[in-house]
């Protein structure tokens, strides 16, 4: 894949807007904070017990400049000295009060938006995840979560507390003294104006450069897990200017973002000086000519200074601010993302039901104009084993897939003992149908873990009998610890062949009497080894329906019907026996394997002989 295809990776959630209001964000976060109202409010009421305390100094300030200090009565300024003093503990009571509430509500209400993207994700369908970088989906659960963890717990702490000092600030100097607070709130609209124009820039920025975040997060995830086949092709160089230039770019983008939030902070700066001087130039004219006090004019340079404060600390958690809002965007998206598989209003629920399968007219596609399966018409009844085979891309595996429902047809029906696929609940569907994938995966946990996937009802010796029909329990006994052996990731410390054998038995073992696909199940076990799970088999699915996807021909000769597909149809039908005489496709499939594998035991026996 080219850098360029990397850098422009079209966005997963394409299908909704890609700039969601603000409003629509906030009305989200405060979806999740409806639950702490209480401690919430508590919240508010100390951030106004805050603002009222830390705005009495200055006004203290006033009264003993135009009191004692100008009358010369050092004993009279004791009271004022004490009262000075008596605010700090209360005023550090009340902010620590706040912020550790605030806090608490933050990180409580984000591990309920976290709970709730992982089960949104988890109610995604296969599409979805085909489609979606693993290194996107972890991205919005860490660094964007983390992101809106910070929002609520330090910056809204900052925000609303600065607002409501402002507002308390602009309060007070309009109650001492109108025309001091004109002089000193002069350059309050012109501040407000150039924020709000600095906001889409920066906003534009951060937004960019979360995007390319996530990219690069993907991008690394993707050459982690094809790491094999980087160095087996040599593509280490390749790789490097791939990731370089995706790197280059989020370095841009950031400094450009650093550049513009510098630029707006130095301004911000420069405008509070120049509101300073105004103030100071202005109210010492006022005290000449009567209509303001030295001590008010030292009580409006302080109130001055601090009704800068909120602007200047908003606009030092400017760019985090803006920064968690792209992180909400994505997860806004994420959220918004709804799932192409879906329950209908009223589903049937089934337990044990016939297992006939019937396809009717069924065409599927997994992109527009792309049909994958054409026109298929098939009837499988209850306990029969049917083999599909064919080359590959011929349909075998979506045809398995839509069984399931990973995917829903484009057009036509699958029904289960007479009830449409679609009509069913999902668990109850997937309790119906067991499928084990060519790919199969192990996760962190022991051997049993994996087995049984930690559901309490599945016994000890209902497992290892599941393990044993699946011919797996031989290479599990040879293990430490045998059944608590603990896997790595993905099983990587098994190999292929070993993996399938595990899913297999977790199949076996989840549900005895399911519907059993097996989409290439034993393709990556040797020849000895298929030999013992066939035998094993024999008596698994005698009497049950099961659908077996193979490529080696020898596999499928017993099946009681051969499905043979080719460009998403099936063109031949019947038994192992049947398609020989037919001289067709299978017979030609068949012949063609049986000749290599001749060849290769020769070329065998030469070279062990030799």
């Amino acid at each position: 894949m080219s850098a360029q295809v990397k850098v422009n990776r079209q966005d997963i959630y394409s299908n909704v807007s890609q700039k969601l209001e603000d409003r629509y964000l906030i009305l989200l976060l405060v979806g999740f904070l409806r639950p702490y109202v209480v401690q919430l409010v508590i919240v508010f009421i100390m951030l106004i017990g805050v603002t009222a305390v830390s705005l009495f100094p200055p006004y203290l300030l006033q009264l003993a400049v135009d009191g004692p200090i100008l009358a010369g009565d050092a004993g009279g300024l004791i009271p004022y000295a004490i009262l000075y003093i008596l605010c700090v503990p209360i005023l550090f009571a009340l902010r620590f009060g706040h912020i550790y509430l605030l806090q608490t509500v933050g990180q409580n209400a984000l591990a309920d938006l976290r709970q709730k993207m992982f089960e949104h994700i988890l109610k995604q369908d296969m599409r979805f995840f085909n489609k979606t970088p693993v290194g996107q989906l972890v991205a919005r659960m860490s660094s964007d979560i983390e992101a809106l963890t910070e929002l609520l717990s330090t910056s809204i702490v900052i925000v609303v507390s600065n607002l409501i000092t402002l507002v308390g600030i602009i309060w007070v100097m309009f109650t001492l003294n109108w025309r001091m607070a004109l002089l000193g709130l002069s350059v309050l609209p012109i501040m407000a104006l150039y924020t709000v124009y600095y906001r889409r820039k920066i906003r534009q920025g951060t937004r960019h450069m979360h995007k390319l975040a996530g990219d690069l997060q993907a991008f690394i995830n993707e050459q982690a897990g094809g790491m094999l086949v980087v160095q087996l092709f040599g593509r280490q160089d390749l790789s490097r200017k791939e990731f370089d230039l995706i790197s280059s770019e989020y370095l841009q983008v950031q400094n450009n973002v650093r550049d513009q939030y510098t630029n707006f902070s130095s301004i911000l700066q420069l405008l509070t000086t120049v509101g300073l001087v105004i103030v100071l130039f202005g109210g010492a004219q006022g005290v000449m000519a009567g209509w303001a006090t030295l001590g008010m004019l030292i009580s409006f340079i302080e109130y001055t200074r601090r009704s800068f404060t909120p602007i200047l600390q908003l606009s030092e958690q400017f760019a985090q601010i803006q920064s968690a809002l792209s992180s909400g965007e994505r997860i806004a998206r994420l959220l918004k993302t709804e799932a192409n598989i879906q329950e209908t209003d009223h589903p049937v629920s089934v337990d044990n039901i016939q297992h006939s399968i019937t396809f009717e007219d069924v065409q599927f596609e997994y992109e527009p104009n792309t049909p994958v399966l054409r026109g298929i018409n098939l009837t499988i009844p209850a306990g029969q084993r049917v083999a599909i085979v064919g080359a590959t891309g011929a349909g075998k595996t979506s045809l398995a897939g839509l069984i399931a429902r990973f995917y829903d047809v484009t057009s036509g029906s699958i029904k289960i003992g007479g009830i449409d696929v679609r009509d069913m609940a999902l668990t109850d569907l997937r309790k119906q149908v067991m499928v084990v994938p060519q790919l199969p995966y192990c996760f962190d946990g022991t051997i049993a873990d994996n087995l049984t996937l930690y559901n309490p009802a599945i016994t000890r010796d209902q497992m290892i009998a599941g393990a044993q029909a699946a011919c797996a329990s031989k290479f599990i006994e040879k293990l430490p610890n045998t059944y608590d052996y603990k896997l790595l990731p993905g099983g990587a410390n098994l190999s292929q062949g070993q993996r399938q054998l595990l899913a297999l038995a977790r199949a076996l073992i989840h549900n005895p009497n399911s519907i059993l696909v097996l989409d290439e199940a034993t393709s990556n076990i040797d020849t000895e080894t298929e030999m013992h799970i066939q035998e094993g088999l024999q008596n698994v699915l005698k009497g049950r329906t099961s659908i077996i996807i193979a490529h080696r021909l020898s596999t499928v000769r017993d099946a009681d019907r051969i499905l043979v597909m080719k460009q998403g149809q099936i063109v031949e039908d019947g038994t192992h026996e049947e398609l020989l005489a037919k001289d067709g496709l299978y017979a030609h499939l068949y012949h063609r394997q049986f000749e290599e594998t001749e060849v290769n035991e020769a070329e065998t026996t030469a070279y062990v002989g030799g």
